[in-house]
C-alpha cells in the first residue's frame, strides 16, 4: 500500500488552498544521524506576507492547524533556519507524561535552601517539594472564541510586532505544533520541544489554552478557562514557574506576585525563554 501523502501536499499545487493569502511551503533537510541528505520534505506553510486575521481565521485542510509566526525583534525569518526549525531534535508528546516534566522541571529551578529567606519568598506559598498540578478552571468562553478574542487584541496592540505570518502545520492537536514545526525556543531550559508539548496538552484539557502565536524564543496561549481567584491562580503558576522560570525571574519576581498579576481571569498566557 502507498504512503499516504504528507497534509501539506494538498498546498503545492497551483493555486493553492481557497481562502487563504498567497503563500508557499517551507521545507527542510531531512536528517540522517548528524548529517542532512536526501531530497527536501515539507515543515510548514507560510503566507507570503503579513496577516492582520487570527490564525483561525483562515481555513485550514485537514490535518493541518494554522498558527501565527511573528518575530517581535524585527523579520529575522527564524522559521527558515535549520538549525532552530528540526522536527527531528524532538522526541514524541505523547512519551511524556505532564505532571513528571513539570515535577522535573520544578526541582531545576526551585532555589537551594542556602538562599534562605528571599529563595524561600521566591516561590511561596509552597516550599521546595513539587506542589502538584492545578485543578482545572472553570471556562469562561469555548476556546475557539477565546483564541480568536485574544488574538485580535494581541494583533491590534502590535504584540506580536510588524508582520506576523500565517502559518499552517501538520500536527494532530495545537498543543503539538511546537514540535511539529520543530520549534526549539526553550532550548535553554529543555532541548526537547515534544516535553513542553505535554505540557501544553494538558492546559488545553485543564484550562481550555490553545496555542495561537509563536515567536523565536516566545510563545502565546489563549486560556478559555483561566483561575478565578488567586488562591486558583497559585498552583497554576507554580507550574508557570517550572515551565518558564524567566517569566518570574525577570517578570514579577515571585510565585505570588506572578499569579496575582498575570493570571488571574487572563485569558492571555505568554511565556519567553531567555
Amino acid at each position: 500500500m502507498a504512503d499516504d501523502p504528507h497534509p501539506l501536499s494538498v498546498l503545492d499545487v497551483p493555486g493553492g488552498f481557497a481562502g487563504l493569502p498567497s503563500g508557499g511551503l517551507v521545507t527542510r533537510a531531512v536528517r540522517r544521524g548528524r548529517l542532512r541528505r536526501g531530497r527536501d520534505e515539507p515543515l510548514l506553510w507560510l503566507s507570503d506576507g503579513p496577516v492582520d486575521a487570527p490564525a483561525a481565521a483562515y481555513p485550514a485542510p485537514a490535518g493541518l492547524l494554522p498558527v501565527l509566526l511573528h518575530d517581535q525583534y524585527g523579520p529575522r525569518e527564524w522559521w527558515r533556519d535549520g538549525d532552530h526549525a528540526e522536527p527531528d531534535r524532538c522526541s514524541d508528546p505523547d512519551d511524556h507524561d505532564a505532571e513528571t516534566v513539570l515535577r522535573e522541571w520544578w526541582d531545576a529551578v526551585v532555589p537551594d535552601p542556602e538562599e534562605g529567606e528571599e529563595g524561600a519568598e521566591l516561590i511561596a506559598p509552597f516550599g521546595r517539594a513539587w506542589p502538584g498540578t492545578a485543578r482545572p478552571g472553570t471556562p469562561v468562553e469555548e476556546p475557539a472564541a477565546a483564541v480568536g478574542a485574544v488574538a485580535r487584541e494581541l494583533l491590534a496592540q502590535g504584540w506580536l510586532g510588524d508582520g506576523p505570518r500565517l502559518a499552517l502545520a501538520p500536527a494532530r492537536r495545537g498543543a503539538d505544533v511546537p514540535a511539529a514545526i520543530g520549534w526549539r525556543g526553550p532550548v535553554n531550559h529543555d532541548n526537547d520541544t515534544a516535553r513542553v508539548c505535554a505540557v501544553l496538552r494538558s492546559w488545553e484539557d485543564r484550562f481550555g489554552a490553545r496555542v495561537l502565536a509563536i515567536g523565536f524564543d516566545r510563545l502565546d496561549l489563549s486560556v478559555a478557562a483561566p483561575p478565578r481567584t488567586l488562591a486558583e491562580a497559585l498552583p497554576v503558576a507554580a507550574e508557570h514557574f517550572a515551565f518558564c522560570p524567566d517569566n518570574v525571574w525577570q517578570g514579577s519576581g515571585t510565585v505570588r506576585d506572578y499569579a496575582a498579576e498575570a493570571l488571574v481571569g487572563a485569558a492571555h498566557w505568554s511565556f519567553w525563554w531567555d
